[in-house]
């Protein structure tokens, strides 16, 4: 049992200035004033002066790092996943782009087999199929050869139980709306992106059950004031969230902080679409079947066509803060509680007795200066890995 104490804790009511967090069994006990949290005899206090104490940041699309791309081997997923704390993030959708069938297949038997001896990283909660439902038309990075049309044969073994958390999907195809509606129905997030859909198309797939929209303005057509598209539909409907990256790469500062005031932080979702490079220095990377030339802001194909990203999550959340002008309050719930409320995980994202001891110290610059995982703290800036019980 620790009690983190003396640091500026960020709940989901307010940000307690000179606060204490409890922490036993991988959850939280208690939040309040350090002068007013009742402590048992026994416990290890932390001093965290001088540093902000937040929520451990979800990632919902990450294809790699360190120089590993997950959908070309995806038991890659457990050592990405002990590098992840490092950028703050403390549970992830490992995500498989398009690829035949049977990757997935294989990728579903990692994520759900038991996670290598002495594994102490960041929570995989699942994956995310970005593919292979997608316009040939929006493709990106994406190998055409395996695209393919939904069908519920093809999504047979797509559940939660069997490692499916989200599906990404073009709404438009033949087929699109009959799978959307039965992998909603498991529990499955269905997300539009790599698509042509018109605003009708995309307002008929949210009635289908589709919640969620792939990395907003990057792979679907532009916002026109006639045609407001797949973007536009996304914007006007409350009932979805939206995925954003927020590099100064794919979307300008300025349309990233418009979408911040149209549809606020209970909506927006910062992801960071990083791939094998992220942690590593310039140079060619994998992402699925392409090599990728990464400089030292983006990925891209030899046509130029982004491919992924290189963006650490601390990094996007601070980019999130300059381009609006916000506070790390108002920027932290993009990257916590609204991914969590997203996978329905309400014990996830928030700083708040019985949820899981998911924590993130950050220094004065918003730097990630120490990382817990599930009552575990397991990195600590400048210092070797920790793997120190709490």
């Amino acid at each position: 049992m620790i009690c983190i104490q003396h640091t500026k804790v960020y709940t989901p009511a307010k940000v307690i200035e000179d606060g204490a967090v409890l922490v036993a069994d991988g959850r939280i006990q208690a939040v309040a004033p350090t002068n007013q949290i009742d402590l048992p005899d026994k416990v290890s206090r932390i001093d965290g002066t001088g540093l902000h104490l937040v929520p451990g940041f979800i990632d919902l699309q990450l294809n790699g790092a360190i120089g590993l791309d997950f959908t070309t081997d995806p038991s890659s997923i457990w050592p990405v996943a002990d590098y992840l704390p490092s950028t703050g993030v403390t549970s992830f959708l490992p995500t498989i782009i398009t690829s035949p069938l049977t990757a997935v297949q294989a990728a579903q038997e990692i994520i759900t087999n038991s996670p290598p001896t002495g594994f102490t990283g960041a929570i995989p909660l699942g994956l995310h199929l970005e593919g292979p439902f997608l316009n040939p038309a929006k493709k990106g990075a994406h190998n055409p050869d395996y695209l393919r049309l939904p069908t519920e044969t093809a999504v047979a073994n797509w559940l939660p139980e069997n490692g499916v958390r989200l599906v990404t999907l073009a709404p438009e195809l033949d087929g699109a709306l009959d799978v959307t509606h039965l992998l909603a129905e498991r529990g499955i997030v269905v997300s539009a992106g790599h698509s042509t859909a018109t605003f009708a198309q995309a307002k008929a797939a949210f009635e289908a059950g589709i919640r969620y929209g792939t990395h907003l303005f990057n792979a679907m057509p532009p916002l026109h004031h006639r045609e407001p598209g797949l973007a536009g539909a996304l914007l006007a409907d409350e009932r979805t969230t939206i995925g954003l990256i927020a590099d100064g790469e794919h979307v300008h500062p300025e349309l990233v902080k418009m979408v911040w005031q149209l549809v606020g932080n209970g909506r927006l979702n910062l992801v960071t679409d990083a791939m094998a490079a992220l942690g590593m220095p310039p140079g060619s990377y994998r992402l699925g079947d392409f090599d990728v030339t990464v400089d030292d802001t983006s990925a891209r194909l030899p046509s130029g066509t982004l491919a992924g990203s290189i963006l650490r999550m601390d990094t996007a959340v601070r980019n999130l803060i300059i381009y609006t002008g916000y506070t790390l309050a108002a920027a932290l719930p993009t990257v916590t509680s609204t991914p969590a409320d997203l996978l329905n995980l309400p014990h996830k994202g928030r700083i708040a007795p019985n949820c899981d001891a998911d924590l993130v110290l950050l220094d004065t610059e918003l730097q990630v200066h120490t990382a817990f995982v599930g009552g575990r703290m397991i990195y600590q800036k400048n210092l070797a890995t920790e793997n120190t019980e709490i």
